[in-house]
């Protein structure tokens, strides 16, 4: 028997992204989301969804790009505070110690210390409700060269990458890899 939770916004696991953007005074903003994920392949984009009260809304309204940040678990608090205070209240960058990078292909800043980078420009957006669900093409995407497994691709057991739980308002790390993708389900 399974128990019902109704609808709510329960789906394991939730990334801890944090997304990156500049003002209108090209002061750098970051801030933590757990609602998005990845919505095509071909081009590559990536959606983010955000509320309309929140300064990060307005950033991405007024120039189309942000980027997105995937913290190691390292910095669980650094993203942690990046979703409980406004950037328009305080540089979370310059409070943290954290370093913005100007990207090089949108105009939105990166987290230096953080592992990998996504540059987005919005291609699509849509009030959803709630949430404005906002589609990014990606433009790039860096990962820290000592990131990176033997042929040269990103490892998600060196990145760390930090996951979140909604219902128990928790943070996680990965776990071990236990399957080769599109090669353990072959037995069937």
């Amino acid at each position: 028997m399974k128990k019902s939770f109704g609808a709510k916004t329960m789906i394991y696991p939730a990334p801890v992204w944090c997304i990156g953007t500049y003002d209108n005074e090209e002061k750098p903003n970051i801030m933590t989301i757990a609602w998005g994920g990845i919505c095509c392949s071909n081009p590559p984009c990536v959606t983010i969804s955000i509320r309309k009260s929140r300064y990060t809304y307005k950033n991405i309204m007024e120039n189309n790009a942000y980027t997105v940040n995937v913290p190691s678990e390292k910095y669980v608090k650094e993203a942690d505070y990046f979703g409980i205070v406004s950037g328009s209240d305080v540089n979370k960058l310059e409070k943290t110690g954290l370093t913005p990078v100007k990207s090089e292909l949108v105009h939105a800043p990166y987290v230096r210390e953080f592992p990998m980078n996504l540059e987005c420009k919005v291609v699509h957006f849509y009030d959803l409700g709630a949430h404005t669900h906002f589609v990014g093409e990606i433009m790039d995407v860096k990962v820290d060269d000592n990131l990176l497994d033997a042929d040269g691709k990103p490892d998600i057991e060196m990145i760390r990458p930090l996951i979140y739980s909604p219902e128990a308002n928790v943070y996680s790390g990965v776990g071990t890899i236990i399957g080769k993708a599109f090669s353990v389900g072959k037995m069937f």
